[in-house]
């Protein structure tokens, strides 16, 4: 979640769900840059490595403020994200044929078809739930039991 001035950078998916390139169905939706690590990849160069394939924009620095379980009925990703508020460059489009438009949206203004890593992200910055949904102490019970 690139954040500068009150505004999120969204990318806008495209409307072919065959050129959308997403297991969460998310064609036609809003998006921040992102994607999948690579084998042994960390997440930190993960982050950096697909902000500048998505964006061209050179991150400087992130921290990690959400984990999410994201389920559609066919596919099951763990998502973990990052708020970046330095970083250097503009968005440019250069994966045309997944991201349409990249567009700076404030946060009190979002559009409604948000992609669904997105907008749960974005809910779990705006009311500090870091985990969703939220564990409600289950990893605790869990380890007082061994």
């Amino acid at each position: 979640m690139l954040l500068k001035d009150g505004k999120v950078l969204l990318g806008k998916r495209n409307d072919d769900s065959s050129k959308a390139d997403s297991d969460l169905h998310g064609e036609g939706t809003w998006t921040f840059p992102g994607g999948k690590l690579g084998f042994g990849e960390k997440l930190i160069e993960g982050v950096s490595r697909e902000l500048k394939e998505e964006t061209g924009i050179e991150l400087l620095k992130a921290e990690a403020i959400s984990v999410t379980d994201d389920i559609v009925h066919d596919n099951h990703y763990v998502t973990v994200g990052f708020l970046c508020t330095e970083f250097n460059g503009e968005a440019e489009v250069l994966e045309p044929e997944e991201i349409t438009e990249w567009k700076w949206f404030l946060l009190t203004e979002l559009p409604e078809n948000l992609y669904l890593p997105t907008k749960v992200m974005i809910e779990n910055y705006l009311n500090r739930h870091y985990v969703h949904p939220p564990c409600d102490g289950a990893w605790t019970d869990l380890h007082r039991r061994s």
